[in-house]
C-alpha cells in the first residue's frame, strides 16, 4: 500500500479541521446533547468511516479495505468498553452534565495525539524487529485471559492512577467548577480546575487502553495509514456514543467476555503470523515455519463481526430475561458492570 506524502497531509488536515470545528462549536455552547443531536452526529461519523473504507477499496483494493474495516470495528468495540470507564470518571469527579461534552472532546483530542505517537512508534518497531509480533501476541493473549477472569468481579468505582495523584498533590487546585476553564487565578496564584483534572484522567486512561488496542490493530494490518485512520474514526464518534448509549452499557453484560475472545483471537493470529515469518535463531533454527497457517483478513473480519454480534445479542437477551424475571421489563436494569480494561 503506497500512500503519498500529500495523502497523509490531506487526511490528517481534513480530520483536524473537523475536530477544530467540533471543539469550536462545543466551546461556544456547552450543553447536554439531545438523543437526536447525538444520533445525527454519530451517524455522520459512522457513515464517513464506511465511505472511507469504500475509498480504500477503490484506491488500493479489497484486501486493504478489509484490513481497515477489521481494524475500525475492533477499535470501535474496544472504545465502547472504554466508555464504561469514562462514565465512572464523570461520576467520580461529579462533572456537571453541561460540561461533560467539553471534557470528552478535549480528552479525545489528547487521545488522538497520544495514539498517533504510539502508532508511529509501533510502525518503527515492527519494521525494525519482526519478532515483536511474538510480544504483541503474547501480551494480547495475557490481556484476554485477564479480562475474561475479571468479567465476574464487581468494580463500579474509578481509581485514580499515580499520575493523577501526583498532579493533585503537586499543583494547587480549586474545588469549584469554573465552566470549561482549565486554570483560574486567585490571589495572584494560578490554580488548576476540576476540568483540568478530569481531562487528564480521560487522556491518561485512554493511553492505558492504547497499550492493547494498538497491538490489536497491528495484528490486523501492518499499514500505519490504516491503523491511524481506523483509530481516528473510532475516536471521533466516541463523544456522541457516550451520550447515546450511556444507559445501554449496563446491558452489555457479556462485553468483557466478547472483547476477551476478540483480543485472544487477534493474539493467536499474531503469534501464528510471527511463526510463519519466524527469524528468531532459537525457534526452528531461525527459519520460518511454513506449516503454520497465516489467517487471511477475510477470516479475521468475519470472526470480528461474528464475535461482536453474538456478544451484543447474547447480552441484550440476558438483560431482557433478567428484567422479565424481576417482573418489570421496562424498568432500568441494574446488573454487575464487570471489570473493564484500565478501570483500576
Amino acid at each position: 500500500m503506497n500512500v503519498p506524502a500529500w495523502g497523509w497531509y490531506l487526511t490528517i488536515g481534513l480530520m483536524t479541521v473537523v475536530l477544530v470545528i467540533d471543539v469550536f462549536v462545543i466551546a461556544r455552547r456547552p450543553h447536554v446533547p439531545s438523543m437526536g443531536e447525538a444520533g445525527r452526529h454519530l451517524a455522520f461519523y459512522v457513515t464517513a468511516a464506511i465511505l472511507f473504507g469504500l475509498f480504500v477499496w477503490w484506491q488500493w483494493g479489497g484486501r486493504f479495505a478489509g484490513e481497515y474495516y477489521a481494524g475500525w470495528l475492533t477499535e470501535y468495540s474496544l472504545s465502547v468498553d472504554n466508555l464504561f470507564v469514562f462514565l465512572l470518571i464523570m461520576s467520580s469527579f461529579r462533572v456537571p452534565q453541561r460540561f461533560q461534552q467539553s471534557a470528552l472532546m478535549i480528552g479525545i483530542v489528547i487521545a488522538i495525539v497520544l495514539r498517533g505517537i504510539f502508532i508511529a512508534l509501533g510502525a518503527v518497531v515492527i519494521n525494525a524487529y519482526a519478532w515483536v509480533f511474538y510480544i504483541f501476541g503474547a501480551f494480547l493473549i495475557y490481556t484476554a485471559i485477564k479480562l475474561a477472569k475479571g468479567g465476574e468481579t464487581d468494580d463500579d468505582e474509578y481509581h485514580e492512577n499515580r499520575f493523577l495523584l501526583w498532579v493533585e498533590k503537586t499543583f494547587p487546585a480549586t474545588k469549584e467548577w469554573h465552566g470549561v476553564r482549565l486554570f483560574v487565578v486567585r490571589n495572584g496564584k494560578r490554580l488548576i480546575t476540576p476540568m483540568m483534572i478530569v481531562i487528564l484522567a480521560l487522556g491518561t486512561t485512554d493511553l492505558l487502553f492504547a497499550l492493547d488496542s494498538i497491538p490489536a490493530i497491528y495484528g490486523l494490518t501492518k499499514e500505519p495509514y490504516l491503523v491511524l485512520t481506523a483509530n481516528i474514526f473510532a475516536l471521533m464518534g466516541l463523544r456522541q456514543l457516550y451520550f447515546l448509549i450511556g444507559g445501554l452499557l449496563t446491558r452489555l453484560v457479556y462485553l468483557s467476555i466478547g472483547l476477551a475472545i476478540l483480543l485472544g483471537f487477534i493474539g493467536v493470529k499474531l503469534v501464528m503470523h510471527a511463526l510463519h515469518e519466524n527469524n528468531l535463531p532459537f525457534v526452528n533454527g531461525g527459519e520460518p515455519i511454513h506449516g503454520v497457517p497465516d489467517i487471511p483478513i477475510s477470516v479475521s473480519l468475519g470472526a470480528i463481526v461474528l464475535i461482536l454480534g453474538v456478544t451484543t445479542v447474547a447480552s441484550l437477551l440476558k438483560t431482557r430475561r433478567d428484567a422479565r424475571a424481576a417482573g418489570d421489563p421496562t424498568a432500568p436494569i441494574d446488573v454487575d458492570s464487570g471489570s473493564r480494561r484500565g478501570s483500576s
